[in-house]
């Protein structure tokens, strides 16, 4: 992954490329006292990170953007696909007993709900808790009689950028969202094929930061 945090060379050269720009590598390299040579990983790494724009035979410009900005348009750029996990499925004939030993042993806060191999709901932790509560028989009651039901799911799906999924996480106040593939428009029929959640986002923050 690219650097984000500049060097205080690397700050430097930034600063002569504001003053003068356009300036060569040669004019940048006579000012720090140093070889071209040794400014070559410093200046491809700015020039990478969007922070210089190289014009050949012109020399360097600076283009504006900031290492936040870069952080910025890195994370629009990061895609569900990369970073969706293994979805928790079970079917909406699977007792809310079954249903709630999987959710614990998976560790998950909610379930995808299929029918036919296609989504049709979701369960929360909130859900199975309210019914516990209320004292239904969780050997005789399906899931299916408790969950969300399509069309009122939140989804994505694999194309979309991880930053629209954590919009849809905050905006409905919910903890993960169903990746789906379309497979009949019409019936609104999809597959399963991921999760995303809450801590998909942080464990992407964590690694961008780690790895800056």
């Amino acid at each position: 992954m690219i650097i984000i945090q500049l060097s205080e060379r690397q700050e430097k050269i930034v600063d002569i490329v504001k003053e003068g720009q356009p300036i060569t590598s040669e004019a940048i390299a006579k000012k720090l006292e140093l070889t071209r040579a040794t400014l070559r990983p410093d200046l491809a790494i700015l020039t990478m990170s969007g922070i210089l724009d190289a014009r050949p035979k012109v020399g360097y410009f600076y283009t504006g953007k900031t290492t936040l900005s870069f952080i910025s348009e890195k994370i629009k750029g990061i895609k569900v696909a990369d970073v969706k996990s293994i979805p928790i499925v079970v079917s909406e004939e699977t007792s809310l007993y079954d249903a709630i030993v999987t959710m614990f042993l998976e560790d998950v806060s909610s379930i995808f709900i299929t029918n036919n191999g296609y989504i049709s709901g979701v369960v929360s932790r909130k859900d199975f808790l309210k019914n516990a509560i209320g004292g239904t028989d969780l050997h005789k009651i399906p899931v299916g009689v408790i969950m969300t039901r399509m069309p009122n799911i939140v989804f994505v799906k694999s194309e979309d950028s991880i930053l629209s999924a954590a919009i849809k996480l905050i905006e409905h106040e919910i903890d993960s969202l169903p990746v789906v593939e379309e497979i009949d428009r019409d019936k609104r029929n999809y597959k399963v094929v991921g999760r995303v959640t809450k801590t998909t986002i942080t464990r992407l923050f964590v690694e961008l930061g780690i790895n800056s």
